[in-house]
């Protein structure tokens, strides 16, 4: 119904924002990729997709359209729906998420919280030789924040799963974790970044 939805960011929360469009506001869910790419009071075009229940409608939105078409691939899987969709593509980098399925890395799917054995096996089979055939996901040997991609995809992992144990927010958790590795690459990159050295640093800054 909404391709996409063009107005003033008028609030900006890391599971949601409020899109100003001559006087009218529309809330709308989002990923944490696209919470980092929104800077408030600036005009944004989100690209939308409305998801309608018996008891509820709700707008999710992208700041990328890559990133939506990775959404609605994960919503043709059975057993993803639409919030466990948006909670795989917080959890990783559009490229990063599409590089682990199209190896066949069911395993760093699996870490996502939420995503069963079964549910990531799933995703990795149906969708592999699609995203492989598409091209732009990022390999395993490629690096994201000067980390190889598969350890930065387990070393977030593990630190959000330990963060939110502690019982922080997920949300919270993860912008926590993206300062500290981003920072990390800044000012340490020839210094291997630990586990327990992350977990730390978020729980100063979370």
């Amino acid at each position: 119904m909404y391709a996409y939805i063009k107005g003033v960011l008028a609030h900006k929360d890391p599971t949601y924002v409020v899109i100003d469009v001559q006087g009218v506001g529309y809330e709308i869910r989002i990923s944490l990729n696209t919470y980092e790419a929104l800077e408030k009071e600036t005009t944004y075009k989100l690209h939308t997709y409305l998801h309608v229940k018996e008891d509820a409608q709700t707008l999710f939105g992208f700041a990328q359209p890559a990133e939506k078409k990775l959404f609605l691939d994960l919503l043709s899987i059975s057993g993803v729906g639409p919030s466990l969709a948006l909670t795989l593509l917080s959890s990783m980098q559009v490229n990063e998420l599409k590089g682990a399925i199209a190896n066949e890395d069911a395993k760093t799917v699996q870490r996502v919280k939420g995503i069963g054995a079964k549910t990531a096996q799933r995703i990795v089979l149906e969708l592999a030789d699609k995203i492989r055939k598409e091209g732009g996901a990022t390999s395993s040997s490629e690096k994201v924040h000067g980390l190889p991609a598969t350890a930065y995809n387990t070393l977030r992992g593990e630190a959000l799963s330990a963060l939110t144990t502690l019982g922080f927010t997920r949300a919270a958790a993860e912008k926590s974790i993206n300062k500290v590795i981003a920072d990390w690459q800044k000012s340490k990159q020839n210094e291997e970044l630990r586990l327990e050295e992350v977990i730390k640093l978020a729980l100063k800054t979370t």
